[in-house]
């Protein structure tokens, strides 16, 4: 290899290595202006892993990028910070987390795909429970007893209203040709005549179960249309098709009313520690928790803002729109 060549070469290498460089160095700076997710679960500390139950609206505190972030956990506990640019990959941030029931939790984090659960101590543990179900001492927190869920569903029901028989005719003479001249016998050969029946089962109201019953006269060279009355209607039509001598015909059905009405249930929620959770239906309406408190048997209505004086509680709507609530006890009470 001559001089020049070698040269050539070593001009190469030098300008692939500064596109490498390059290239790295455009990568490193797209990454510090990217925003980046950081995703987590905000927890109640306990070494039983099935009293470790979701915080609801814990604030959480990115600090180490270019401002600091704040987000709100959920009612499952999940929270997402969006760290905005200026904060390289694998950078440590700090991950702030306060809640007013719980003692503030600070964490190192690195910027990358991680999912986060943070596990915070309450300001006040459970106390113990004696062996008879009272608390021990000290404390003496309030005991809340015989827990229940109380909700309505609508639920709509059917009523006999009353009952329908109607009759009516079709005059026609027998034996007589059509030629034409229409209405004709389904072959076309006799004369025919119809008659028709209209009823109205008046507002709110339907006709059930109709039945249509040839009673008199040459049955067999009858049709009645429609054929099929078996679904309800509000209103029904029905003609007869009479091609011989005239034919009686008699209707007969039930009336009934379909009325909502609120049927009112009730379940138990699962209670875990100091932490109680229940699901009811997309459609439940007016939930209502129901407990012995002190001994004494109290309604609490939730109410739209889920307030209880003796639990802080929070509601997510899951998959199938179905509600779940957790609440979770305030300190000096405690579930027995």
């Amino acid at each position: 290899m001559t001089r020049q060549q070698k040269t050539i070469a070593w001009i190469a290498v030098a300008a692939v290595v500064a596109i490498l460089v390059t290239a790295r160095a455009i990568h490193a700076w797209r990454s510090s202006t990217r925003p980046v997710d950081l995703i987590g679960a905000v927890l109640r500390e306990d070494s039983d892993p099935r009293k470790q139950s979701p915080i609801a609206n814990a604030k959480v505190t990115a600090v180490g990028g270019s401002t600091d972030e704040i987000a709100k956990s959920d009612s499952s506990g999940f929270f997402k910070v969006t760290v905005h640019p200026g904060l390289l990959p694998g950078r440590p941030l700090t991950l702030k987390v306060e809640h007013a029931e719980y003692r503030p939790l600070e964490i190192t984090a690195a910027v990358k795909d991680f999912l986060y659960v943070v596990r915070m101590e309450p300001l006040v543990r459970e106390p113990p429970v004696a062996p008879d179900h009272t608390p021990a001492a000290p404390g003496q927190p309030i005991p809340i007893k015989d827990v229940r869920v109380r909700y309505s569903l609508k639920s709509q029901t059917t009523i006999n209203v009353g009952s329908l028989v109607r009759q009516f005719e079709v005059v026609n003479s027998g034996n007589v040709p059509c030629k034409g001249r229409r209405p004709c016998s389904p072959d076309g050969k006799w004369k025919a005549a119809t008659g028709t029946l209209a009823l109205d089962a008046q507002k709110g109201n339907e006709f059930r179960n109709v039945r249509v019953s040839c009673i008199a006269g040459p049955c067999p060279f009858t049709r009645l249309d429609p054929a099929d009355l078996s679904r309800p209607a509000p209103k029904i039509e029905i003609t007869a098709l009479d091609w011989s001598d005239t034919a009686s015909f008699l209707v007969e059905a039930e009336v009934t009313r379909t009325m909502e009405r609120d049927m009112v249930l009730q379940s138990y929620p699962f209670v875990n520690g100091q932490t109680m959770t229940f699901a009811l239906p997309p459609s439940a309406e007016g939930p209502s928790v129901i407990a012995d408190l002190n001994a004494e048997p109290i309604v609490f209505p939730l109410g739209p803002n889920l307030i209880l004086s003796w639990a802080t509680c929070s509601v997510e709507v899951a998959p199938g729109r179905n509600k779940i609530y957790r609440c979770e006890l305030k300190p000096g009470y405690q579930f027995q």
